[in-house]
């Protein structure tokens, strides 16, 4: 995901974004622990995305 199209989304949207992304990394880590995963990597790209929009969240409270 980029952080443009994040830019264009509301507050309430980038919240709901990142409960759903961490929701979905949650649910990772825990097969990973019970299994090898298909794409391991998957893991990392969660975790920046979740990093991307707790930058726009906090670029748009400083806006």
């Amino acid at each position: 995901m980029k952080a443009s199209e994040l830019r264009q989304m509301s507050g309430e949207e980038l919240k709901k974004k990142e409960l759903d992304l961490r929701e979905d990394l949650f649910k990772l880590q825990f097969q990973h622990k019970i299994r090898s995963l298909e794409n391991p990597a998957r893991l990392r790209q969660i975790r920046k995305d979740i990093a991307r929009v707790q930058t726009v969240l906090t670029e748009q409270a400083q806006a």
